[in-house]
């Protein structure tokens, strides 16, 4: 893989990369009876980003498969499989394609793009770190990014939720994505 400069960044080649899923963590974060917080992670995902000749252009696309959310708790695990939340047997990829680049400032980018849960697809904006590119100690070019996003889950139709006797709600309406990744020459 080769970098050129761009508006001041040593940026990868115009190209397809394929995410590297042995260094790529798809994580998530949501409220959990009002006062913390449940983190989790899908394991089964696979994705690519185009680099276009004007990097404004670019474009990426990530499908995951929804029955492989992992929270470290089983029962929970099961529960956000099934009908409540993700129906994963019914529904069971989640996906996300770019629809456009919206700006940038030095290594950091907004991308806006289409984003699938169940049946329901809903636009979502995706701050991305450009975190540079090298070589790895195999001879293998990398770059690496790291991704972040909020967005409501019941929007996605994932109403699911518990009413606390001390007030509020089981779940957060609210789910955080943090991605951080590396991606390979396809």
């Amino acid at each position: 893989m080769s970098t050129r400069t761009w508006d001041g960044l040593d940026i990868p080649a115009a190209g397809t990369y394929k995410l590297d899923v042995a260094h790529t963590n798809v994580g998530f974060t949501a409220k959990h009876m009002m006062v913390s917080k449940v983190r989790g992670q899908f394991t089964d995902f696979d994705g690519s980003v185009t680099i276009a000749e004007n990097p404004l252009e670019s474009s990426a696309e990530i499908t995951i498969k929804a029955a492989s959310i992992s929270t470290g708790q089983p029962d929970r695990d099961g529960h956000l499989r099934s009908e409540d939340f993700l129906a994963a047997e019914k529904f069971p990829e989640l996906t996300f394609r770019t629809t456009r680049v919206t700006g940038h400032s030095g290594e950091e980018f907004t991308v806006v793009g289409d984003l699938k849960i169940r049946d329901v697809t809903k636009e979502i904006e995706l701050k991305v770190e450009y975190n540079g590119a090298g070589t790895n100690p195999w001879g293998q070019q990398v770059w690496a990014f790291s991704i972040s996003a909020e967005f409501d889950r019941e929007t996605f139709g994932l109403t699911w939720n518990q009413a606390l006797e001390t007030g509020g709600v089981l779940v957060g309406k609210k789910v955080k994505i943090e991605i951080e990744g590396e991606a390979n020459p396809a």
